[in-house]
């Protein structure tokens, strides 16, 4: 099974992701991961600290000479801005002729006062802590850029095991009018990164960078919606036989993993409960090739499995809770009122959270391309697709196969 998992802090030394089950023979360079942690920073709207973060990639394991191996990948990703938080984010005890300066240090002083919709305060109460500063570290949404790496060798595997593409675009930004036009394709990428907000549509373009620009000039915090489409899936990924084996399942428990993701959505998702059944399924019919729709309201997944069709998935993010205007808050070293603590931070992240979401889709779909066709190499995997593809195509046709019979 396709495992994956991060360790890190937002302002330590580096960040480290793990892949665990990725098979042999996948084409991937530490550009290519580069290149996916820029697209992560990009976006009208993102805070001073994207200026400052460039993002030093180090494949340390499981890749030679650009090519998978088979075994455990590691990749870690360097924080040049560790001179200045090397003692505060040291992990070994601070040596005592630092402690002084230490503790006379901006960057060390407690943070008691939590922010209305961070983890800081359920953090601090959780796992005992006097300080919000150790839950923030870790669940700042900097860590998502160990996510982003890992997810670029599942990007890999898909394209070069399947031809599968998976790409995003933002849908909304705080109250600017949804797009509702088709989703996009794998060529439009380059246009939608172009895009200060990611957007696919010019006109939806401007709308949401006006509400930007009005949040930062009243000193707030927009979110907004996401969707990403993957183009180029088999039938028959995930499953209907439980529930944590359908791949919609799945999907909506990584993408809502994502740091300030509130909503998933599979398709029309919550659209379609609000219409009769007669309008809210994808009605089939005979074609040259197989069955053929005229809709794709169900994006993709039906049962818990992928039916040929894109796969869509929309995620709602809400504002960043680190909110320039500061919120009330209670500082928990006194119990008495305050205002929340404000770190650098952003007025709008939703650009950046469609390829992060892009991401973990990526991961879930690679996860369940190796559950159900296996592999220790990618030859042998494309092999097995491709029998199971010929399979599915002739059982597709019954009648045509019985015509060629008779």
């Amino acid at each position: 099974m396709l495992r994956w998992i991060t360790a890190g802090e937002s302002h330590g030394r580096a960040l480290v992701a793990v892949v665990e089950g990725m098979v042999a023979g996948v084409e991937v360079t530490s550009t290519e991961i580069a290149d996916q942690l820029a697209r992560r920073r990009l976006g009208y709207g993102r805070g001073a600290r994207m200026q400052f973060e460039r993002d030093a990639v180090t494949v340390l394991a499981g890749v030679r000479h650009g090519v998978t191996l088979g075994g455990p990948i590691a990749i870690e990703i360097g924080n040049t801005e560790w001179p200045k938080w090397e003692t505060v984010m040291a992990t070994d005890p601070v040596d005592p002729a630092g402690a002084a300066d230490l503790e006379n240090s901006a960057r060390n002083a407690p943070l008691t006062r939590p922010r209305p919709g961070h983890a800081d305060y359920a953090g601090m109460l959780k796992y005992g802590f006097d300080d919000a500063r150790p839950v923030l570290e870790r669940a700042s949404a900097r860590e998502t850029a160990a996510r982003v790496a890992a997810g670029t060798v599942a990007r890999s595997f898909l394209r070069q095991a399947l031809g599968v593409e998976v790409l995003s675009h933002v849908i909304a930004i705080g109250p600017s009018r949804p797009y509702d036009g088709p989703p996009p394709g794998p060529g439009d990428l380059t246009a939608i990164d172009a895009s200060p907000v990611r957007a696919f549509d010019k006109d939806a373009e401007q709308a949401m960078i006006a509400e930007i620009e009005a949040a930062k000039k009243d000193g707030d915090t927009l979110g907004g919606v996401v969707e990403v489409v993957a183009l180029g899936l088999p039938v028959g990924l995930g499953s209907f036989t439980s529930g944590d084996n359908r791949l919609d399942s799945q999907l909506a428990a990584a993408v809502m993993g994502i740091q300030a993701i509130k909503g998933v959505e599979i398709g029309d998702g919550f659209a379609t409960a609000r219409r009769r059944g007669s309008q809210a399924h994808d009605e089939m019919y005979p074609g040259p090739d197989g069955v053929i729709r005229s809709t794709n309201r169900a994006g993709g997944l039906e049962g818990g499995m992928t039916n040929g069709q894109v796969l869509r998935v929309r995620a709602a993010m809400k504002p960043i809770s680190t909110v320039p205007r500061a919120l009330a808050t209670v500082d928990m070293a006194t119990g008495d009122e305050a205002v929340a603590i404000h770190q650098r931070s952003d007025v709008c992240a939703v650009p950046a959270a469609g390829v992060v979401v892009e991401t973990m889709v990526a991961l879930v779909l690679a996860r369940a391309a190796l559950d159900k066709f296996g592999g220790d190499s990618l030859a042998e995997t494309r092999r097995n697709i491709e029998a199971y593809q010929r399979a599915v195509a002739e059982h597709e046709t019954p009648a045509a196969r019985a015509k060629a019979s008779g």
